[in-house]
Parts: C-alpha cells; sequence; structure tokens
C-alpha cells in the first residue's frame, strides 16, 4: 500500500490494513489452543502445527492448482500431529510441556525437510475480496481486500462461545478440564474429549499456517511463522480462555505486528526492527502482567498443566 501518498493519514490506514490481514493466524492458533485448554490440556506444539499447515498448504496448492484443498490439506496436517500429540500427552506422568517442546521440534522439522523443494516455486494464492470497490481511493481499496479465510474465523469465534456455554459438549469439555475427578463420575470419558479437543484444535491451528503461506505474506520460507504459534499461548492467557475475547487478542496482536511496516510506508526506518518486534514486546508485557497468581487463575481451566 503507498501510504507515502496519503502522508500520516496513511499511518492508520495502513495499521488497520495490517491488523485485517495479520490476525488470521494469531485467531486461528488461538482459538485451536482454546480448545484445548478448555479439556485442561495444553498443546505448546502448535508452533511446529503451524509451520507443518503453512507447508502443505502451499505444497499441495503449488501442485493442485487449488488454494481452498491446500487449506483443507494444511488442517488435516494439523489433525496427524494433534493426533501424535493427544496420545503422547495422555500417557502416565507425561508431561504438556516437554511434548509440545518435543512437538515443535518435530513438527517443524517435518515443515522444513518436506518443504525444501517449496521454497522457489510460486504457488496460487487464496482469493480476496474486495469491500473497498465503493471507494475510489487505491489505498482504500487495498487496505478493504480481505481474505474469507479471516471471515470464516471471525466466525467461528462467537460460535465457540456459544458451544461452551450452551451446548451439552460444551459442558463435557468445561467439566473435563475443570474437574476431571467429577466429570469421570458423569461417566464422561476424559480421554476422548481431551483426544478430540487437541484434535481440533490442531485442525484449526494448521489452518492458520495455511493463511500465512497462501495468503498474508503468501509465501512458505522456514522462518514464515516467526514464533506466532507459541505467541498464542500468551494470547489465550490474555483473553481468559473466552474465543470471543481471542478474536479482540488477535486483532490487537496482529495491529502490533503492522506498525512496523506502516511507519515505514511513509518512510520512517528508524528503530523498524523495534517496532517489528511489537508482537513479541506485547507477549512479554502479557505474561508480566498476569504473572500474579489471582489474575492467571482467573477463568483458567481447574486441571490445566496437570499431567
Amino acid at each position: 500500500m503507498a501510504a507515502t501518498e496519503l502522508g500520516w493519514w496513511g499511518v492508520p490506514l495502513a495499521i488497520a490494513a495490517g491488523t485485517l490481514r495479520g490476525s488470521a493466524p494469531f485467531l486461528f492458533v488461538s482459538l485451536g489452543e482454546c480448545l484445548t485448554e478448555k479439556s485442561g490440556k495444553i498443546n505448546l506444539g502448535l508452533e511446529g502445527t503451524l509451520l507443518t499447515g503453512a507447508m502443505s498448504a502451499y505444497a499441495i496448492s503449488y501442485l493442485t492448482k487449488s488454494p481452498w484443498l491446500g487449506v483443507l490439506v494444511a488442517g488435516i496436517a494439523g489433525m496427524l500431529l494433534g493426533i501424535i500429540h493427544a496420545w503422547l500427552c495422555q500417557q502416565p506422568k507425561v508431561s504438556d510441556v516437554a511434548v509440545g517442546i518435543a512437538m515443535i521440534i518435530f513438527g517443524s522439522g517435518i515443515a522444513f525437510f518436506f518443504g525444501k523443494p517449496f521454497i522457489q516455486p510460486v504457488a496460487p494464492q487464496l482469493p480476496a475480496i474486495a469491500f473497498g470497490s465503493w471507494s475510489t481511493s487505491p489505498q482504500i481499496q487495498s487496505a478493504l481486500k480481505i481474505c474469507p479465510l479471516f471471515l470464516i474465523g471471525v466466525a467461528i469465534a462467537p460460535v465457540m462461545q456459544w458451544f461452551f456455554a450452551s451446548t451439552r459438549w460444551g459442558l463435557y469439555i468445561r467439566a473435563v478440564g475443570d474437574a476431571p475427578e467429577a466429570a469421570k463420575a458423569m461417566g464422561i470419558s476424559i480421554h476422548r474429549v481431551r483426544w478430540l479437543c487437541i484434535v481440533a484444535g490442531s485442525f484449526l491451528a494448521g489452518i492458520g499456517g495455511a493463511y500465512l503461506s497462501l495468503y498474508y505474506p503468501g509465501s512458505w520460507t522456514e522462518r514464515i511463522s516467526s514464533g506466532q504459534g507459541l505467541m498464542a499461548v500468551a494470547l489465550v492467557i490474555f483473553a481468559r480462555w473466552q474465543p470471543m475475547q481471542c478474536l479482540y487478542a488477535a486483532l490487537l496482536f496482529g495491529g502490533a505486528q503492522a506498525i512496523g511496516p506502516a511507519l515505514q510506508s511513509v518512510g520512517i526506518d528508524s528503530y523498524y526492527y523495534l517496532f517489528n518486534a511489537s508482537p513479541y514486546i506485547l507477549t512479554l508485557l502479557i505474561m508480566i502482567i498476569t504473572c500474579s497468581p489471582k489474575r492467571t487463575l482467573t477463568g483458567a481451566p481447574g486441571a490445566l498443566g496437570k499431567s
């Protein structure tokens, strides 16, 4: 976007555009992690899932010329990693954190190994809906080009909120996450509920990876995720394990990520790398602010983090 033509007025427009484009991966991964953590499990391995999803989507889009098929395969790839994670983390005396770290290494290794041949080729990208066609300004038209996948993520957030609050399966998940022994006494299969939540959460994380490689930034490289899978864990804590708040937090993180490019677009190159580090600084601040036991435990599932 040529924000320089609008001067300083182009900065908020560029940040808004970057927010809409850059928040989708945070949204999908955080919703997946929220679903997983609601059942009482932590999946730190979503960074590896994000990378595997990005690589799978790009490779399938390039080979089949169908980006939407690439999105589907990215979700399936995420599910496969989720199955492995679900099986490992529910073994006796196994740490969720240790399994998550192992899955980061495993998922990243798979993505880097199989993705080598697809770094240079150009794959078909996901389409964008032109919501700014009413304007004669090229900058506004560019800012309001939105990928349908982002809109799907926005729609999932309220549906998931309703699911947790108003459905029997939502009650099962909350019961398993808050009081596993009580849920077991009610006849709920703790193993099955957590298995399904981890796999479904990994599916969403894989979709987030597809967005990275097939829309924004729209390429496949080994550093494409930039730690967004790990930042999503802090995002879920910040959102108090509520899907709608995950949506708002994802927009906040996406906006922080857009500050650096927006300022560079009007010719401000000083401290460029500092501005680009905004999402990481925000993550650190969130972890510091929420380090108080009383604040951290507000809304947290009771069984979270227990082997």
